[in-house]
């Protein structure tokens, strides 16, 4: 595989555009899969002087940035730890009925039963024992503390279909405050809105098809997913340059997949 798209790169560090799917570091348990690092280390422009500072889950796409040696790592991790970094993200959300949301914390609902235009979600969140690799929240003692700020940019309208379940979709925002495992994706299910294809924290078999906006639609037996990956991209990253100390934001476009869902979604079912 080649390396993903260069959003920016300079003497100090260089930011990539990762794709759904590939790793950042090599997996604990599958050390010969694919990764980002992987690819940028056996590269001849970078080679090992070149260390991600931060991570994002594989099926996350977006900003991944990487330092160009030990003082800028060391100057951009400060700002990661010490919680400075602007990060923004946008996901494509499954707004679900109140009987269908997860029984952690209530959820969060305007007068209409959509998602408000901004809403807060802070929930401690920890190691899930009973499932390796999955985040819980936390109601009481334990967990890490975990705040995330949303804005609901569209609203959409759910399926027609009959016995499909009654999920409503919306473009949302996403601003994590801090800077856990799994933050936003446990945060937006919590709320009754999941990330759309989640494993972990979505519906299971809730898949968005134009067959069920589009009258008429012919097809459905050969039909596709207009988005069959984790809906949910990692947009720009705002923080102080090593090299200036001047604030600098690199942003990543939405991913092709997103723009035709959103496509479709704001053409056959955009909320009147």
């Amino acid at each position: 595989m080649p390396l993903p798209q260069i959003l920016h790169e300079d003497d100090a560090l260089v930011a990539f555009d990762k794709p759904s799917g590939l790793l950042v570091a090599p997996d604990r348990w599958d050390k010969q899969r694919e990764n980002l690092m992987g690819l940028v280390h056996a590269h001849p422009r970078y080679g090992r002087i070149v260390a991600n500072v931060h991570r994002l889950d594989a099926d996350t796409s977006g900003v991944l940035l990487c330092a160009k040696g030990k003082v800028a790592l060391d100057f951009l991790s400060g700002q990661f730890q010490s919680k400075t970094v602007g990060k923004t993200y946008h996901a494509i959300v499954a707004v679900l009925p109140p009987g269908e949301s997860m029984k952690v914390v209530a959820p969060i609902r305007d007068a209409t039963g959509g998602l408000p235009d901004a809403f807060i979600v802070d929930a401690s969140l920890g190691e899930d024992e009973r499932q390796p690799g999955r985040m819980r929240i936390f109601k009481g003692r334990g967990g890490k503390e975990c705040l995330s700020e949303f804005r609901t940019l569209e609203r959409f309208r759910g399926s027609t279909r009959r016995g499909a379940v009654g999920a409503s979709y919306a473009l949302v925002e996403c601003r994590p405050l801090t800077g856990r495992t799994h933050q936003l994706r446990l945060h937006l299910a919590a709320a009754g809105a999941p990330v759309l294809n989640d494993p972990f924290y979505g519906v299971p078999d809730l898949a968005l098809r134009l067959s069920d906006f589009k009258r008429g639609y012919k097809g459905r037996e050969e039909e596709k997913p207009l988005l069959a990956r984790l809906a949910l991209h990692a947009s720009a990253l705002t923080l102080n340059h090593p090299g200036t100390r001047e604030p600098i934001t690199i942003t990543a476009p939405l991913p092709h997949e997103f723009e035709v869902a959103l496509k479709y979604l704001r053409k056959f079912a955009a909320a009147r």
